[in-house]
């Protein structure tokens, strides 16, 4: 049966919904590379909240979508952009999302590492002290829990610091202290625009600089970076920078399967946001690739980036409300709600378009349940069929 759906010029085009999904079974673990997906939150719809209320959480559905992600082989990446951090989720639901989730990963054999930031700091500025302090606290979930720590970027910090110095003592003391290497994570402000001048300039040389020092001082507790500025160029640049046995995680959501495949000089990991709704298929690439065959990894991949791009488009920190989307379209939840009600931040014209880009691609498991509740969802925007 035909869909009508909506265009960003608001007229509706007829779109012919596939039958059949891709066929994408977990496989072995990859041998290549380390994969990461950042993993988003099911809402509970039954909760009585407000965008500004304390996040209200499924937790059942939401460690089910990892375990999801864990079968495929794919490491999670808990508590981060993709989670809402700082969009709906406040650190007391990351914290115990983090346990519970680590606690999850533990029993199914998963691979995890959580954010460790400092947005329990929410009541104006704060001096250096309290954001070291602020980093610490969470710092000492993660470890307590397991997981593998991911020191994410801090508005606080930016917001405090005063120079490149400022990041130097404030990262230095952190490393120093950490009992396992971490992932340090550069967010750029496409993401987030609290984090413009991170690292002590808004010239992303000097940026770069200043974090390539924070990784030569203590090289031991880096176990890698993520990288999120969406420039492969500026990625690629930096990684062939990095020290011997660093690794470069991509956050590039724009150019992941050229900076995944690499080239003569190296490639990147991944930790993207992306491989939420494009788990199995990506699973299935980098086993792929895992066999030397590079050109049947691109041809598996490349073809999901037009869809990474719209999901990412401006304003990019508004992601999640496609992603979490996709998820409901593909049975994963049984809802399209989101913490912070933020399934308002795209439009119906962008969901319809992220809807049938997935479709093509053969993402929905159920192409038929996924159709249903498309057409549920025009209905309720005023289609009529």
């Amino acid at each position: 049966m035909i869909l009508r759906l909506p265009d960003a010029h608001g007229a509706l085009r007829a779109y012919e919904p596939r039958t059949e999904p891709l066929a994408l079974t977990p496989g072995a673990p990859f041998t290549s590379r380390t994969v990461f997906s950042a993993a988003h939150v099911v809402a509970d719809p039954y909760a009585d909240t407000t965008p500004d209320s304390p996040a209200a959480v499924d937790w059942d559905a939401t460690l089910a979508f990892r375990r999801h992600l864990w079968a495929h082989g794919l490491g999670v990446a808990e508590a981060m952009d993709t989670a809402q951090r700082g969009m709906g989720l406040d650190w007391a639901g990351a914290a115990e999302l983090i346990r519970r989730s680590a606690a999850e990963a533990k029993a199914a054999g998963g691979r995890i590492a959580c954010g460790v930031g400092t947005d329990q700091l929410t009541a104006g500025p704060a001096t250096l002290a309290e954001v070291r302090a602020a980093y610490e606290e969470q710092l000492a979930v993660v470890e307590e829990s397991g997981a593998q720590a991911i020191l994410m970027a801090s508005r606080a910090l930016a917001a405090t610091a005063q120079g490149p110095e400022d990041y130097l003592e404030v990262y230095g003391h952190l490393l120093r202290q950490a009992a396992e290497p971490v992932i340090l994570h550069w967010l750029g402000p496409m993401f987030d625009l609290a984090l413009e001048g991170y690292w002590g300039s808004s010239d992303l040389y000097a940026a770069t600089d200043t974090f390539l020092d924070v990784i030569a001082a203590h090289p031991d507790k880096v176990d890698g970076i993520k990288v999120s500025l969406l420039d492969a160029q500026r990625e690629i640049d930096l990684r062939r920078r990095l020290p011997k046995g660093v690794r470069c995680y991509t956050g590039d959501d724009f150019n992941y399967p050229e900076l995944i495949a690499g080239d003569d000089h190296g490639f990147s990991h991944a930790l993207l946001g992306i491989f939420d709704p494009l788990g199995p298929l990506a699973a299935e690439a980098v086993r792929v690739l895992d066999t030397g065959d590079t050109d049947g990894f691109r041809a598996l991949l490349d073809p999901t980036v037009e869809l990474s791009r719209h999901l990412f488009q401006s304003p990019t920190r508004f992601y999640k409300t496609g992603v979490v989307f996709l998820a409901w379209l593909a049975g994963h939840q049984s809802h399209f709600t989101m913490v912070g009600g933020l399934q308002s931040a795209r439009s119906l014209p962008h969901l319809a378009r992220a809807y049938e880009l997935a479709d093509r691609l053969g993402l929905f498991p159920d192409p038929k349940l996924a159709e249903d509740r498309m057409r549920t969802l025009l209905h309720l925007y005023g289609v009529t069929p």
